[in-house]
């Protein structure tokens, strides 16, 4: 067997148990899978209602909820879940064909797998209550999409190796994604935020994810002007370097902690 076919291997067992795992390793953990992302777009469009705001940005409430949500959720997911691949598997590394970042990177995989399934559900109800939820430029919405993924994954990579070696660190890590849901404009528009201010919050790369799976849906979006998908990679990109080198270089420690 060739490494590549070893490698494939491994990463088709590991997809398959954390697939199951997900779905199926806790009481209805498939139904709270998809509830937590219905339940914080219905939570915040109810809250918009009540304020009598049914467009925000030029486009209907409930997509501009939804649209901000998944987007955050499909960065925040594959982050948070590829971030404690390493404490969750560690066992599996008795095994020498299972290396440290197959363990992030198939993690990454499953997420995605899943959020797909619930952006697709998601926007099955939003048709289903009368909006229009199928994007005019398809392709800008992939290429946000893909660029928090590949966000995501370079965070997990990043945090953890840092969060194993340095636990300190992991906590500071921690508390930098804490506020993170609400200075991504998720459930407020950026475009309200006054200069300078707009600007210091378009430093953070999930912030313009967001704004452009917005624009992907609705073009007469009044998306900021700071806007910038080669930003979004830049950092994705950069994570994941850093993400994998440290990998890299760890390798055996990761095994040993």
């Amino acid at each position: 067997m060739t490494p590549l076919q070893s490698t494939f291997h491994v990463w088709k067992a590991l997809f398959l148990r954390e697939v199951l795992s997900r779905l199926f390793g806790g009481r209805a953990s498939w139904f709270w899978l998809l509830a937590e992302p219905v339940f914080h777009v219905s939570y915040v469009t109810v809250l918009f209602s009540v304020v009598r705001v049914r467009h925000v940005g030029g486009i209907h409430t409930a997509l501009w909820v939804a649209c901000g949500m998944l987007t955050y959720f499909m960065f925040n997911r594959v982050a948070t879940q590829s971030s404690n691949a390493l404490s969750a598997n560690q066992a599996l590394f008795t095994y020498r064909q299972v290396k440290p970042v197959d363990t992030v990177l198939v993690r990454s995989f499953v997420e995605a797998f899943l959020m797909v399934f619930v952006i697709a559900t998601m926007l099955l109800l939003l048709y289903l209550f009368g909006v229009q939820p199928l994007p005019q430029d398809p392709l800008a919405v992939v290429e946000a999409l893909f660029g928090m993924w590949m966000l995501g994954l370079g965070y997990g990579l990043f945090a953890s190796t840092l969060s194993k070696l340095l636990p300190e660190a992991g906590r500071v890590l921690g508390f930098v994604m804490m506020p993170m849901y609400l200075i991504s404009g998720v459930i407020f528009p950026l475009s309200m935020v006054p200069p300078p201010y707009r600007q210091w919050l378009m430093y953070n790369p999930v912030a313009h994810g967001v704004e452009a799976v917005r624009l992907g849906f609705a073009p007469y979006y009044h998306a900021v002007p700071e806007l910038s998908i080669p930003y979004l990679y830049f950092w994705a990109l950069g994570l994941l370097f850093c993400g994998l080198v440290l990998h890299r270089r760890y390798a055996q420690r990761l095994v040993t902690r």
